[in-house]
């Protein structure tokens, strides 16, 4: 019985690692065609188009990160040894890391857009 339980969690961590690396693939691949548009039909503010892409990319990598953290965890839950858990609490630093700077430039971009909304509202208020 925890032979059966090892492989399906196998299998399961398997999955999880796929859906990870779709979730890049594809995140990656609307990326490049929207920089693509953005070379060949730049906005008013070619600026704020590059900002919104790369962080729309990072986004998406961000939910990645989590997969892949989900993955390994399954992983040395079924046979831990003192390496394995060694080498997921040190991935498991190095995404938490990733994860949070990049929330972090996600929430300083929401709050610069909220910043800017208010101040144009402000001046349209004005006479």
């Amino acid at each position: 019985m925890p032979e059966l339980v090892k492989v399906w969690t196998e299998y399961v961590v398997l999955g999880v690692e796929l859906t990870a690396a779709v979730i890049i693939a594809l995140a990656a691949l609307v990326g490049a065609v929207r920089a693509l548009l953005a070379f060949v039909r730049p906005s008013g503010s070619p600026d704020a188009q590059k900002e919104n892409l790369r962080l729309d990319l990072a986004r998406w990598l961000a939910v990645a990160l989590e997969f892949t953290l989900a993955a390994d965890i399954l992983r040395t839950a079924i046979a831990p040894s003192w390496d394995d858990i060694g080498k997921l609490a040190a991935i498991a630093t190095l995404r938490t890391l990733l994860n949070y700077f990049l929330q972090r430039e996600i929430d300083g971009h929401r709050a610069r857009q909220a910043g800017a909304a208010d101040a144009g509202a402000q001046s349209v208020s004005r006479p």
